[in-house]
């Protein structure tokens, strides 16, 4: 499908280095993004779950979780929606760092929702028609992926934990059916990475993780650091076991 004119919607104007923060449900996406509020020329958008939540006054999650074949595509519809909302949100600071993107909501959890049945075959081909137009039509900026690499039982532990209502019905299976799904996507490259991938250990304690984000502000704060000191950062992955060739 060919673009609307010469060039994509959004591509003009001051690009912010853009990170998406991806990885399993509980794998820490928000607490890592609130290791860089400290940051004044970052710009933090987390998942959109409270209009996911409430929109217009319906929980679409909570309905979602409960009655997946009858609502699934009518939520990962807004998903796209919100998250496409989130992609073209402009800002004048030097990076952006959102939690998740339109990209792990089709290479994941759209699977996912494949593979399970709750969303038909002729639903999952609208929203790849849907897709593949944003792709071609609008510019997503994608400069890195940080993926939170986590273990399902460390994930399920910490989903427990934390209690929202609508995972209360959320199994283990299901968890590690997404972490496959997001090895394969952002490890294997069984899907397309729109943009290099730095790999951290998200499995550990809550306590000690600080340390371990630290290790990635280098690699997210490059386009801060060279306006700062005028000189080019190096783009380095925060550990060798960290690095994902790309």
């Amino acid at each position: 499908m060919p673009p609307i004119a010469n060039e994509k919607l959004g591509s003009n104007g001051k690009k912010p280095f853009t990170v998406f923060v991806e990885g399993n449900i509980g794998s820490g996406k928000t607490t890592f993004l609130n290791h860089f509020q400290k940051f004044d020329d970052v710009c933090l958008l987390t998942e959109p779950v409270e209009k996911w939540r409430n929109c217009g006054g319906v929980n679409l999650l909570d309905l979602m979780y409960k009655e997946s074949h009858r609502w699934a595509m009518p939520f990962q519809t807004y998903v796209t929606l919100t998250m496409l909302d989130m992609h073209t949100f402009k800002t004048d600071k030097s990076v952006k760092l959102m939690e998740r993107s339109l990209f792990s909501a089709r290479n994941c959890f759209v699977e996912s929702m494949l593979a399970s049945g709750s969303l038909h075959r002729g639903m999952y081909n609208v929203l790849q028609e849907w897709y593949e137009f944003i792709t071609c039509n609008i510019h997503i900026q994608a400069d890195l992926i940080v993926y939170l690499q986590t273990s399902p039982e460390v994930v399920y532990e910490r989903m427990k934990q934390r209690a929202r209502s609508e995972e209360s019905c959320v199994p283990l299976e299901y968890l590690k059916e997404l972490h496959e799904l997001h090895e394969n996507w952002l490890i294997h490259g069984a899907s397309p990475r729109p943009a290099p991938v730095l790999v951290l250990n998200a499995d550990l304690d809550l306590n000690t993780i600080g340390a371990e984000y630290k290790r990635s502000e280098t690699s997210i704060l490059k386009p801060i650091l060279i306006e700062n000191t005028n000189h080019h950062a190096i783009l380095t992955s925060p550990s060798k076991r960290a690095k994902t060739d790309y």
